[in-house]
């Protein structure tokens, strides 16, 4: 990578390199375990000019999202997550049945459901064929698009300006974010709102969070590179919120830039902790890499120690995020012999490069395992919970971020 693709800079710096692994969501089946896989590499950079961290857009948006494997709704929590930005955006915004909502990258219509239920218009454009028809299916309207200026244009046309358009954990996925923001601006109304969440990148460096740097990731957003984003549309920030999801996320609210006025305290406050953390001068990334390679060193060596032992350990989950931390750590079978996870969609495949079963999750209970690996440590809580049934024999929990950490439930 020698240009920032924000601003244009050659004044790239490197933050960690993982090496190279395949694309996190292709998930392999049975019959393709003999034949070669792909990977490029996992190298991530910041721009010191604009700040916006970035990794090389090796990979295309289409060759990863026409056909997805995650689906929002397995998530217990996310959907609440979901149910109570609804109904807050509603209240805040005022927004009543004559309005009209839309959201990018909408999924298996996870978040627009609730605006259904409330009677309000919404449309859905989400990428993916089979999570968007899951949508559909559900009573969502959904577009099966990507989102440019010219998507952007077209909606417009058809349905008319929104309200409030949400983009929930997409702004990081684009390599075009130039284009994607500026898709944004067409669809909203000239006086109306945009909602983004994406994971914060203060708080993936200060709690070693490398395992959500993945190829579907393209750009990681503090704040301040944010604003420059969000800029290059026509949008500006009015508002942030510091959110627990996703371990740490920001939601951001614009406007467009005319009617946008000036920001609240709360964007202040938050670029204030960006700057102090160092996050606008190299060396509030300087110490990152060590500290990802003891969160390798400690995850191996309690694998090999329990396997010495002669206790076995099993995996819970098959995120994308859990398929950088198990090819970065070189995790095999012989190590975890499985993972699990709720999306029926997994079951009978295997995680991609490390070549781990992913079976469904009544495994664990047939099996008894002394540990479970938890991959999506994000849902720390949420997980705790459902897996307290291990107490029955014993077993314990295994969170291997922001530092390896052994918790024994109870019922």
């Amino acid at each position: 990578m020698t240009r920032c693709r924000l601003c244009g800079s050659e004044a790239m710096a490197s933050v960690v390199d993982l090496g190279a692994t395949p694309p996190c969501e292709s998930f392999l089946a049975a019959d393709q375990l003999d034949q070669p896989e792909p990977a490029y590499p996992l190298h991530l950079r910041v721009c010191t000019d604009c700040w916006l961290a970035q990794i090389p857009p090796l990979i295309t948006p289409e060759e990863t999202f026409k056909e997805y494997a995650y689906f929002s709704s397995y998530s217990t929590s996310w959907v609440e997550h979901a149910r109570t930005f609804v109904a807050d955006a509603v209240q805040r915004l005022g927004l009543g049945t004559d309005a009209f909502v839309v959201e990018v990258a909408s999924n298996d219509g996870y978040l627009l459901r609730h605006v259904v239920d409330r009677g309000i218009r919404c449309l859905g454009i989400e990428p993916s064929v089979n999570v968007g028809g899951t949508a559909r299916d559900a009573g969502v309207p959904t577009l099966t698009e990507f989102l440019s200026p010219d998507t952007g244009s077209a909606v417009r046309a058809e349905h008319g300006p929104a309200d409030l358009v949400v983009a929930n954990n997409v702004y990081a996925h684009i390599p075009d974010v130039v284009g994607f923001t500026q898709g944004l601006r067409a669809l909203v109304a000239d006086d109306g709102w945009v909602s983004i969440e994406v994971q914060h990148l203060l708080t993936l460096i200060e709690e070693n969070q490398y395992d959500t740097i993945y190829h579907e990731h393209f750009q990681y957003y503090t704040v301040a590179s944010a604003i420059r984003a969000l800029a290059s549309g026509g949008l500006a920030l009015v508002d942030v919120e510091l959110l627990p999801t996703h371990g740490g996320s920001i939601r951001l609210w614009a406007r467009p830039a005319e009617v946008a006025g000036e920001p609240t305290q709360r964007v202040a406050d938050v670029l204030a902790r960006e700057k102090a953390a160092g996050l606008q001068e190299l060396s509030g990334y300087t110490e990152f890499s060590a500290r990802v390679a003891k969160v390798r060193r400690d995850l191996l060596r309690f694998l090999i120690e329990a396997a010495e032992r002669g206790e076995t350990v099993v995996g819970y989950g098959a995120p994308g995020k859990g398929n950088t931390l198990l090819n970065h750590c070189g995790i095999r079978p012989d190590l975890l012999p499985y993972t699990v996870d709720r999306n029926p969609y997994k079951h009978g495949r295997f995680t991609p490069g490390t070549r781990i079963p992913i079976l469904p999750p009544e495994q664990i209970s047939t099996d008894k395992p002394d540990y479970v690996l938890v991959l999506p440590w994000n849902l720390r809580d949420e997980l705790v919970e459902q897996l307290s049934f291990v107490h029955d024999w014993g077993g314990r929990l295994v969170f291997p971020i922001p530092e390896l950490s052994i918790v024994e439930v109870k019922r």
